[in-house]
């Protein structure tokens, strides 16, 4: 079990070594270059730290997953992180837009608009909701925005997914954030491996795409690429959106610390609602 994380935490590092930034405590005001921090050690003690739902398996039955959850991992009250669906930014499935009359003054009618990377979404989302991240300033600030999946303990897994509002492709430094650490799958084994699928890193396959969205999957191949592998043997613990690469070089190429997300895939189930605000 030791070595197996010890292995794992390297190959993170070698991942985000680029991201790593120096915590010098006492030394005066923080910036991208003063700041130093272990993002794997960083990535398990949020995990460690971050409580696992507790569920009604009457009401809550495992394995079926149909719930996103938004929260702030925010230990230090630092008020720099925000995670939340909100209506209207949302990837538009099944949706319409208004036509106005001739004088501007009211509507004339409708017509239906769907964005063709979203060919299918959550049937229950009814306000076009989007899962928004933010994390402000530095990486190095031990908070992070994050998402629990619901009711996926005891699954297997053969493909993660999710919309993100961006221009392209996930290399285009245009729109939402998507590096090689963040947005990310924190998918926890019953073994308790943390496996590590990043938004960029282990590439995902890029399904549709628009000038405003795209929708990128892991499947069989790319779960087998994770970080360490997830096997279609593996029964999964719990599975974590995580949001923490900020407005710093570890942010980088576009240093937005921002992202928005919708129709979270699990094994093909969707879903693109939930909670308003994070709890």
């Amino acid at each position: 079990m030791k070595r197996k994380k010890c292995v794992r935490i390297g190959v993170v590092l070698t991942l985000l070594v680029v991201s790593a930034v120096a915590l010098r405590i006492g030394a005066g005001p923080l910036s991208a270059d003063t700041l130093t921090i272990d993002l794997g050690l960083l990535n398990d003690g949020l995990m460690s730290l971050l409580s696992e739902p507790v569920l009604d398996p009457l009401t809550d039955p495992p394995g079926n997953f149909k719930a996103v959850k938004p929260q702030e991992f925010d230990p230090g009250k630092t008020n720099l992180v925000q995670a939340a669906w909100l209506s209207g930014i949302g990837c538009p499935t099944n949706a319409f837009i208004a036509i106005p009359n001739a004088t501007f003054t009211g509507v004339a009618s409708t017509a239906p608009f769907t964005d063709a990377a979203c060919p299918t979404g959550d049937p229950n989302d009814q306000h076009n909701e989007g899962l928004l991240l933010v994390k402000t300033g530095p990486t190095g600030n031990f908070a992070s925005a994050v998402a629990e999946l619901i009711n996926v303990k005891g699954i297997t897994l053969t493909e993660l997914g999710y919309d993100i509002r961006k221009l392209g492709t996930t290399a285009d430094p245009l729109g939402s954030h998507c590096g090689a650490g963040a947005p990310r799958f924190n998918v926890v084994t019953q073994d308790g491996i943390v496996h590590f699928l990043g938004c960029n890193s282990p590439p995902p396959v890029q399904t549709s795409s628009t000038t405003g969205w795209i929708r990128l999957r892991w499947t069989a191949p790319e779960l087998a690429a994770a970080f360490p592998p997830i096997l279609p043997t593996d029964v999964v613990r719990r599975i974590v959106i995580v949001f923490d690469e900020g407005q710093d070089p570890s942010g980088g190429p576009d240093q937005f610390g921002a992202a928005i997300l919708d129709n979270i895939d699990v094994n093909g189930k969707l879903v693109g609602h939930g909670a308003v605000d994070a709890s």
